[in-house]
């Protein structure tokens, strides 16, 4: 039997997968398990959008379309970028993708060759390491601490640069910690890309999901992604599409150009009555989108307040997202032996800290992308089973 190729012995994969399905395996034999693992919504998508998807099915939008996407649906990107962001993209900035995660992987392979370095958060969204790894480039972690709220320092990351870096990635608000950076510390970051002409790609996939009336801030507004800066954005979290596959990049036109080449020859396009889908998101009723935002927030106060009364236990309250990145160390177990231990004796599922980087030892990350009840549940549990360590 031959060998796999090189390149295939360098997929990753995301952990919260694998744990998924360590747990089904669990569930199907006859475990009852409470799921703080993976982000994945419990609100169905809209009605209006599931409708608005539906007809555009019934009205023959079953065929291949452009590679770029929609040219309607990519005008309304550049409309909703001009009122979030406060300036407006041409249309040939704008590529619609299979979701924002394969954003990540076309955009290093179109701007980092083999043995170049990019400069990434640590703990940070495991796509990032695996996408690096899979074009043979070296990622460079940032440690994010949380004596500052887990947002990445820009100083730190101007420590970091070398003649190798071609490519600094950031995300706000940030996924597993929460955090969301400041309007200074994007232009920081910006400055620094500048400096050393390389190129910045901000993941802001939770960009809709921000609490307590914390501001939203993107580096794309220092040069309007015309010449360094990309953004990515996805449907997944904000509007419960997570099945859907659905997302946008923004940047500078020959990167957009050469990511959507890529785009053609991976996967063709994005299926037309999956952007309509996208296009009803962004433009109809947002009543429903603004109930799971509110329920968000009470779910986390929830969680945090839970967290923070069991012994060993504490939890800052993120600003953004829908994740818990909460503070196990004085339990005396490592991330990893943690979560085993609240599997196997509390059946609460849960990912280490170590998921998302060497820096997130001592740390685990719970979603409450769940019901209350299961929240209040799952708390009863890791309190029981911390309890008796």
């Amino acid at each position: 039997m031959k060998n796999l190729s090189k390149i295939a012995y360098n997929i990753e994969g995301q952990p919260m997968f694998k744990i998924l399905e360590k747990v089904k395996l669990l569930e199907s034999h006859g475990k009852n398990i409470i799921h703080f693992e993976i982000g994945d919504p419990d609100f169905s998508t809209p009605t209006n959008i599931i409708d608005a998807s539906y007809m555009a099915m019934k009205s023959g939008q079953t065929h291949y379309t452009s590679s770029y996407g929609l040219t309607e649906f990519r005008q309304i990107i550049c409309d909703a970028t001009a009122k979030s962001r406060d300036f407006t993209p041409t249309i040939d900035q704008v590529l619609i993708t299979p979701g924002a995660n394969i954003a990540i992987y076309y955009a290093i392979l179109c701007l980092v060759d083999p043995d170049h370095e990019v400069i990434l958060p640590d703990p940070g969204f495991p796509t990032y390491y695996s996408a690096i790894k899979l074009c043979n480039a070296i990622p460079v972690g940032i440690p994010l601490k949380e004596e500052n709220d887990f947002r990445i320092n820009p100083k730190d990351i101007e420590a970091k640069i070398s003649d190798k870096t071609r490519l600094i990635i950031i995300n706000s608000p940030q996924n597993p910690t929460g955090s969301v950076l400041t309007k200074e510390d994007c232009k920081e970051i910006y400055e620094i890309a500048k400096k050393h002409d390389v190129y910045l790609y901000s993941d802001e996939i939770y960009a809709r999901m921000l609490y307590d009336n914390t501001a939203f801030n993107s580096p794309s507004i220092h040069d309007t992604c015309s010449e360094r800066v990309i953004i990515s954005n996805g449907f997944s979290k904000s509007f419960a599409m997570t099945g859907w596959r659905l997302g946008a990049v923004i940047g500078p036109v020959d990167v957009i150009e050469r990511m959507s080449m890529l785009l053609q020859t991976t996967s063709s396009c994005v299926s037309p009555f999956v952007q309509v889908a996208g296009m009803e998101a962004i433009t109809g009723d947002q009543t429903k989108v603004h109930e799971m935002l509110n329920e968000y927030k009470e779910r986390r106060d929830l969680l945090c307040d839970g967290l923070n009364s069991i012994r060993g236990i504490s939890c800052m309250k993120p600003s953004g997202a829908f994740y818990v990145f909460a503070n196990i160390k004085k339990t005396g177990l490592s991330s990893e032996e943690f979560v085993n231990h609240l599997l196997e004796n509390a059946s609460v599922s849960m990912l280490p800290g170590t998921n998302f980087g060497d820096c997130g030892e001592g740390y685990v990350r719970l979603c409450y992308a769940i019901n209350k009840e299961n929240i209040i549940e799952g708390l009863k549990r890791i309190k029981k089973s911390v309890e008796q360590l």
